[in-house]
């Protein structure tokens, strides 16, 4: 339960640095966080889903990334601390 706690506590937000950790392997790494704007995340908001997506964007603009990420699947980056 103390992890679950911890875990809430560190909620990412739109703009950070995040690694991504979860199922495309090939994916995994460091990427920013934004809301993901496609078609299914923004009817998800509009029926008030509290299940935030990300779409994860290239620091460096060399390729392109996963979208609809869980929050479960990033941790915050120590880069941003």
């Amino acid at each position: 339960m103390s992890d679950t706690l911890i875990r809430s506590l560190d909620l990412i937000e739109p703009g950070d640095l995040v690694i991504y950790h979860g199922s495309i392997p090939s994916a995994h790494g460091l990427w920013l966080a934004v809301p993901c704007g496609c078609g299914i995340c923004e009817q998800l908001d509009r029926f008030g889903l509290s299940d935030v997506r990300f779409a994860l964007v290239d620091p460096w603009e060399e390729r392109s990334g996963p979208h609809h990420a869980r929050r479960e699947s990033l941790t915050r980056s120590i880069a941003t601390t």
